[in-house]
């Protein structure tokens, strides 16, 4: 991790780490501290008192008046002639920077490192050691090492933009907190292939080179370096400094998902219990309050934070979404709620809290259920914030149609493929969205103060077409029933109109046939749906035996696609409904059978009634021309028998009948 002070790179490495006055007036072999007081170790006896907070410092007047032109003008312009004390409660860096002045006033060698040269700096500024008094003075000295030491190291331009978090605003009116920015910038965005110095990501066993430098024998030299390395590095500062670093950042071109993915790490570091638990071991082990944290968090009243650590969170609130990248998927839905829902505890700015919601909506299809369960921390009398999920909702399906107009529109994401990049959108993301609405709207409903307005206007804010199950919204609705008994029974069809019946499945069909909460009405409209989709499912299955594969493909991809949008607690009795069907069918096809033998039977009987009840209709000429052929046709034996009405003729010969053209007369 960061090294103590003792370890830091020291100015010696460098060639110009050790200052000193090149001149001084008091030879002394430097300074004695006595409690909170310093003394010069000479044998000339102070003749200045120099209080600098609760340090007080016995020094001697030529050697400050010879480098410092505020203490020239303190001491001279001063009426007071015999003036020996001096009070500089508001100098930058404190006692610790005025001791390293003071010692270079008198010519003693001065370490510098990046833990003390912010402060050392703006102290000669706020001490005026220009080179008007001095060539080589302080300013001169500090800013050389700033510029040529400093912002060549990547840990130690770190630790010194940490160091400038005491010295406002002197640090941000001398450029050191820009430049370094700046540098760290520079650093964060190079290549991490062409990566030689140690970082806070990883051990490091090797002093910090300089930026230039190529550690050629570092024992991690063959091992990649990750494209997060500089997360925990910068995650450190604090939030206004992390801004600047993240802004700098942006300008360079870093991609937006590192930058995005650098907010979630420093937001878990500084944001205690907005992540889930198990982020990172680094979070761990520092001490960080993660996990169940955040449930305590929302569950406690919002009085049992102190006042300045709500102004804290809520200033690093702010800031963060300020400078969240603008693409889609730069961070994720489950951050952005989160980051939401403590917005709203925290009371941010009403214009920040509308936009993070805009930003949630564009990824509203990637939220689950508990994300979306934020407490209600207005005077609403609902445990859960119903309207703040409205508005989610809203924005989604703005953005949706908005991409539907403009599909050319795509994110970075998309265009390039990167990793973790959700493609979901147009139908599926509004099945999805829908899916989760019902599981909203299910573990809302048991909140007796929900209004059935606001019920309703949720469950119908997604179109038709969102949804190809109403089981999910069935379930919501019996919720809702069961925690709401008093409802009248104009308040209950209002509240079933909500789902389609023939979108049910057949076990939810069989479920609310048998639910005594719903309308009579609505219990018919299911039985008769179950129905219609027991027929269907019957001829399906018999177009299935005699049609061609084109034929009933459809059907098959539409049941297909209604049991993947049925929820698991009503496929559980699929099996019983198929065993069901397949007994139906069995007495289908004896109906059938059965049907067909009494056809046939009806048919015969329907062929000799015919028989029986038509009537002859024959003319004269045909009658006379039957019973003419009839007698010419018949055998001796049938004219005996008919007596005296017809010769015999058995003893003749047989004549040659006429030919149809002669006349019978």
């Amino acid at each position: 991790m960061w090294e103590s002070e003792g370890e830091s790179i020291s100015g010696r490495e460098y060639g110009n780490g050790v200052i000193g006055s090149s001149k001084h007036g008091v030879k002394t072999e430097g300074f004695e501290r006595r409690d909170q007081s310093w003394y010069v170790a000479t044998d000339i006896p102070s003749d200045l008192l120099v209080r600098v907070g609760d340090a007080s410092f016995h020094l001697h007047k030529y050697p400050l008046l010879s480098r410092s032109g505020r203490m020239n003008r303190i001491i001279y312009e001063s009426r007071d002639t015999e003036l020996n004390r001096v009070e500089l409660d508001d100098l930058p860096g404190g006692p610790e920077a005025f001791e390293l002045a003071a010692k270079f006033c008198y010519g003693i060698a001065v370490d510098l490192t990046a833990a003390n040269i912010s402060g050392l700096r703006c102290a000669a500024e706020y001490l005026e050691m220009t080179e008007d008094l001095e060539e080589g003075n302080l300013i001169f000295k500090t800013e050389a090492f700033l510029s040529y030491v400093v912002l060549s190291s990547w840990r130690d331009s770190i630790l010194v933009l940490k160091s400038c978090e005491q010295l406002s605003p002197w640090a941000e009116n001398l450029q050191i907190v820009r430049r370094c920015s700046e540098s760290i910038a520079w650093k964060a965005c190079a290549n991490p292939r062409g990566i030689r110095w140690a970082y806070t990501g990883r051990p490091a066993k090797v002093d910090s080179p300089k930026w230039s430098e190529l550690k050629e024998s570092s024992p991690n030299r063959n091992q990649p370096v990750p494209p997060d390395w500089w997360f925990e590095d910068v995650s450190i500062l604090r939030i206004d400094h992390f801004v600047r670093v993240v802004t700098a950042i942006k300008v360079k071109g870093m991609r937006f998902e590192l930058i995005g993915a650098s907010i979630m790490q420093y937001a878990s570091k500084w944001l205690p219990g907005l992540l889930k638990e198990g982020v990172g071991d680094e979070n761990r082990d520092s001490g960080i309050w993660k996990g169940g944290s955040l449930h305590m968090i929302v569950v406690g009243s919002k009085d049992d934070i102190p006042n300045i650590q709500m102004r804290e969170q809520r200033m690093i609130v702010e800031s963060l979404i300020s400078i969240i990248p603008p693409q889609k998927d730069s961070v994720s839905c489950s951050f952005l709620l989160r980051l939401l829902r403590m917005a709203n505890m925290l009371k941010v700015a009403p214009a920040l809290i509308t936009e993070l919601e805009k930003r949630v909506g564009m990824q509203f299809e990637q939220a689950t259920l508990p994300d979306l369960l934020i407490p209600s921390y207005n005077k609403s009398d609902t445990l859960y914030d119903v309207d703040l999920v409205q508005r989610l909702l809203e924005h989604f399906l703005v953005q949706e149609q908005t991409e539907l107009s403009s599909p050319s529109r795509q994110s970075f994401s998309e265009k390039h493929g990167y990793e973790g990049s959700p493609r979901t959108s147009g139908p599926n993301a509004k099945m999805r969205v829908a899916r989760l609405v019902d599981s909203y709207l299910t573990e809302v409903s048991r909140d007796r103060n929900l209004s059935l307005t606001k019920f309703q206007v949720l469950a119908e804010a997604l179109p038709e077409s969102a949804r190809t199950c109403d089981d999910g919204l069935y379930r919501a609705v019996d919720s809702y029933l069961k925690a709401h008994p008093t409802l009248s029974e104009h308040e209950r069809k209002r509240l079933c109109r909500v789902m389609d019946c023939q979108k049910l499945s057949i076990d939810a069909c069989m479920h609310a046939a048998q639910n005594e909460r719903l309308p009579l009405r609505v219990v018919v409209q299911v039985l008769f749906s179950e129905q219609v989709k027991i027929n269907n499912a019957i001829a399906n299955n018999a177009l299935k035996d005699a049609a061609a594969e084109s034929h009933y493909q459809p059907v098959i991809s539409t049941r297909k696609a209604l049991l993947e949008g049925t929820p698991q607690s009503f496929q559980e009795g699929w099996a019983t409904a198929k065993k069901d069907i397949n007994t139906l069918k069995f007495e289908l096809e004896s109906m059938k059978s059965k049907y067909r033998e009494l056809q046939a039977d009806m048919d015969n009987l329907q062929r000799q009634f015919e028989k029986i009840t038509k009537p002859k209709q024959t003319s004269a000429w045909t009658s006379g021309w039957k019973k003419l052929s009839k007698l010419t046709k018949m055998t001796p034996y049938e004219n005996q028998d008919m007596g005296s009405q017809v010769p015999a003729q058995s003893e003749q010969p047989r004549k040659a009948p006429r030919r149809w053209r002669n006349s019978i007369s």
